[in-house]
């Protein structure tokens, strides 16, 4: 990891228009727990409703692609990637350095909420609140892995990677069975059943399956993304 590397792109992720949406769906997270918390009726059902569709299935899949395009996308757009580029950098340095920062950043503002949101609705009960905060965690790693090389690979990353989200995640990873094994949400659900225990929270894939897809897909996106990151570090040079 290189420190340079990672001030500048944080600098650049917070200092944009993204900083501001960084805040505005966590606020909503957290406003809408505010108000479920006092509500009646079966405090569990809610906050696994509400932790698994608002936050698990919509803060942790859209702050993934903001922050995991942003830490590159927007520098190969207008062309000031080529300034790093021309540093005596190993590329794949670069991609695992701004992999670092999009997912810390995406833990303070996905991870961090999920837990607070958890507190507020179920507190410590049935292990909910860390079931899904572990979640948080490892989806959120492997979301910004994804977006990051969605990033490298298109200019389009943002309207790709929110038909992904949308469309993939949201729709057919929770309706068509036979596609919940392809789902990151649906692996990191097997992982917060795991945390919380069988009776707490449902997840349609099994740990021994859900764990080692997560961590191909974030290592084979990181690969790529380096991939192709020099890839086109060769073809500006000829």
């Amino acid at each position: 990891m290189n420190p340079t590397v990672a001030r500048l792109t944080l600098r650049g992720l917070l200092g944009r228009r993204r900083g501001a949406l960084l805040l505005v769906v966590p606020a909503l997270l957290l406003l809408v727990s505010a108000l479920a918390s006092g509500s009646s009726g079966d405090g569990h059902d809610l906050t696994v409703k509400i932790l698994g569709q608002l936050g698990l299935g919509t803060l942790v899949p859209i702050l993934g692609l903001v922050v995991g395009t942003g830490v590159i996308a927007t520098e190969i757009d207008d062309g000031s990637i080529v300034y790093l580029l021309a540093k005596p950098l190993p590329r794949w340095e670069i991609v695992t350095t701004k992999l670092f920062v999009a997912i810390g950043t995406t833990w303070v503002f996905a991870a961090v909420p999920t837990m607070l949101a958890g507190l507020m609705l179920y507190g410590t009960k049935d292990g909910v609140t860390l079931g899904y905060t572990v979640a948080a965690l490892v989806a959120g790693a492997a979301y910004s892995a994804i977006f990051l090389l969605l990033g490298v690979v298109t200019r389009h990353a943002v309207v790709v990677g929110l038909g992904y989200a949308l469309v993939w995640e949201s729709l057919v990873g929770n309706f068509v069975a036979g596609a919940r094994t392809l789902s990151v949400q649906q692996w990191a659900r097997s992982v917060a059943e795991t945390v919380a225990g069988d009776t707490a929270i449902g997840a349609d894939v099994s740990f021994g399956v859900a764990v080692p897809l997560l961590l191909v897909v974030t290592v084979a996106a990181t690969v790529l993304a380096a991939v192709r990151l020099a890839g086109l570090t060769l073809a500006g040079e000829d």
